[in-house]
């Protein structure tokens, strides 16, 4: 008897999958080394708690020194110490004469709005002067050497005999280019209609040679007085020259007619040698440094961190100087001092920081500016070796170095309310 065959089951088997490491997302891969580095940076700077830390916002209101606070290199080392400013920008004189109500702290360009800020306080304040600028003339090398010619200035020697960036300007010669007399000893205004008849011009003094011509005044452009620091140093140098270098107000002190009359014939004076214009002196720089600078205005009155300022970022982008743009150097020179302000408690933070913080003097001077160190004859050394290193021509102080000291305030306030038509202060709600 036979039996069919039984098929044969096999036992089932347990199938085994390979599981592999899970791939990181390409995109993780390529922020992580970013991260690690962006980690490692904070720990070394030490600001690794600073998104969690508290930043203090101060109400400022600056003039044209505000470029040094919004210098990125200088806002990034205010957040390191929790500080942000937000800045309203006005002119100096503007600052001093208008509602401070919100504000912690100011930062004029000069003692004359300084002390008008100060004397409105009913608090005992914080301030500090951290660096000086002399007030200088900028212009173009054509007009420098056509002054050169008419005597009224003198190349400073450059280093090696190459073109020179400086010139000094005797101040008595150049008013007398500016109102059409002899060394600015009177004034062709003399019917006071706000004119200077007979003023020289360009061509007039030597400037139409070699195909150039400009038949415009010999003329100093400026920024508005009533709100701008330079203008107003400006006409304190105008009325000092035109007074035989004598501080406006300090004769017939015993008689006060007199002494107003003389102020305002004074200022009758010098109100046409200047062509005011409706900005501040930040922007008048601007003007002056761009390409367009020429034909804007021959002269135009400055600071001269501001052209220090452009010949270091020119030097570091093309390597060389630029050398169609020059100062004009004033004697009677003026120096400005420019003075941070705390109205309060937070804004004194901000006053310490500039007193103490040795990264922000020394970004200062990278900028251009005269620190204070020791006193005001050591505010040039470490600027002049910084030029020097950046191949920037060093600026060489003037034998002469009579100084314009600015008259008493009342007395400052008279001449540019007189020349500048100025409106009357905003004094804050009592």
């Amino acid at each position: 008897m036979s039996h069919s065959a039984t098929p044969a089951i096999d036992e089932p088997r347990l199938g085994t999958r390979r599981v592999g490491h899970r791939r990181v997302p390409r995109h993780v891969a390529v922020a992580l080394p970013v991260a690690v580095a962006g980690l490692i940076a904070l720990l070394i700077s030490g600001n690794t708690l600073r998104p969690f830390e508290r930043i203090v916002t101060l109400e400022a209101r600056m003039a044209s020194k505000s470029d040094f606070f919004r210098d990125p290199e200088v806002r990034r080392l205010l957040l390191r110490h929790g500080i942000r400013v937000d800045i309203r920008r006005l002119g100096s004189r503007g600052i001093a004469t208008q509602s401070l109500d919100g504000t912690d702290v100011v930062f004029p360009s000069g003692q004359p709005a300084a002390k008008l800020v100060l004397g409105r306080q009913d608090r005992s304040v914080r301030s500090v002067r951290p660096f000086v600028t002399p007030l200088v003339l900028g212009t173009f090398r054509d007009y420098a050497d056509t002054l050169v010619e008419a005597g009224a200035a003198t190349p400073q020697r450059a280093p090696g005999g190459g073109p020179t960036l400086y010139y000094d300007l005797d101040m008595a010669a150049f008013t007398g280019l500016l109102d059409g007399t002899d060394g600015g000893r009177s004034t062709a205004d003399q019917d006071g209609d706000g004119r200077a008849e007979g003023a020289d011009t360009w061509n007039g003094i030597g400037f139409d040679t070699g195909g150039r011509s400009n038949s415009g005044r010999v003329l100093v452009r400026t920024s508005n007085v009533c709100e701008s620091n330079a203008a107003g140093t400006y006409l304190s140098l105008l009325a000092f020259v035109a007074n035989r270098n004598t501080t406006p107000g300090t004769e017939n002190v015993n008689d006060p007619r007199l002494a107003r009359e003389a102020v305002t014939g004074l200022a009758a004076k010098i109100k046409p040698l200047i062509s005011l214009q409706g900005m501040w002196a930040d922007e008048q720089a601007d003007s002056y440094l761009s390409d367009l600078g020429e034909s804007i205005a021959p002269i135009s009155l400055i600071y001269e961190h501001q052209y220090l300022a452009h010949q270091i970022a020119h030097h570091d982008r093309y390597g060389e100087q630029d050398t169609d743009r020059v100062l004009l150097y004033p004697t009677p020179y003026a120096l400005t001092e420019p003075q941070l302000i705390s109205l309060t408690d937070r804004g004194d933070r901000l006053v310490r920081l500039l007193e103490e913080d040795e990264e922000l003097r020394d970004r200062a001077i990278e900028l251009g500016f005269r620190v204070r160190f020791s006193g005001e004859d050591g505010t040039s050394e470490r600027l002049n070796a910084y030029l020097d290193g950046h191949g920037i021509q060093v600026p060489a102080a003037n034998p002469d170095r009579t100084k314009s000291y600015e008259p008493d305030l009342d007395v400052l306030e008279r001449i540019i309310t007189y020349v500048g038509d100025c409106p009357p202060p905003v004094r804050d709600a009592p």
